[in-house]
């Protein structure tokens, strides 16, 4: 496994703990820890190897009674701000209103892929984290790494319009 693997591997656990601590967080604190990670993540998504293994696949490890737990104590710390407009929304071409989204979900729904791959990885031999970290940079180009560029607008709102 990279060095570039493992920093991935590690901010995705360093992001998978602030989030299911939120809770336990301030508002203004936790918008600034993940404006200190999600950049990083992305960055970091985007150094992934080339030379993985394609066509590989993780199992959900994340039920979705914790999700619900994670999205549902992420919207209670972001309050009112966890609604927001979002431009980049497929239907969005098709409407004349603002479709709205939630941060939580967004969130939660990052969560759930670092998640799953946290757990994927974990004691796995190098061989099936390859293969795991080769669906994650797959996925990243074609799902959540637009959802992670989405989450960062409010957030960056947040930190610096409050």
């Amino acid at each position: 496994m990279t060095n570039n693997a493992l920093a991935f591997i590690a901010l995705c656990n360093e992001y998978c703990a602030a989030v299911e601590h939120a809770r336990e967080t301030e508002k203004t604190d936790l918008v600034q820890s993940l404006l200190r990670l999600l950049p990083r993540i992305y960055i970091a998504a985007t150094d992934l190897a080339a030379d993985l293994p394609g066509e590989a696949y993780i199992d959900g490890a994340l039920d979705e009674d914790y999700y619900e737990s994670v999205r549902h104590s992420l919207e209670m710390v972001l309050g009112e701000d966890d609604s927001y407009l979002e431009v980049f929304e497929e239907d969005m071409k098709y409407s004349d209103t603002p479709i709205g989204a939630s941060l939580a979900e967004g969130l939660a729904d990052l969560f759930q892929v670092f998640y799953n791959l946290l757990e994927t990885v974990r004691d796995a031999p190098d061989e099936l984290a390859d293969e795991a970290l080769a669906a994650v940079r797959d996925d990243f180009a074609n799902y959540w790494g637009q959802t992670l560029c989405n989450v960062m607008r409010p957030l960056h709102h947040i930190y610096y319009q409050s």
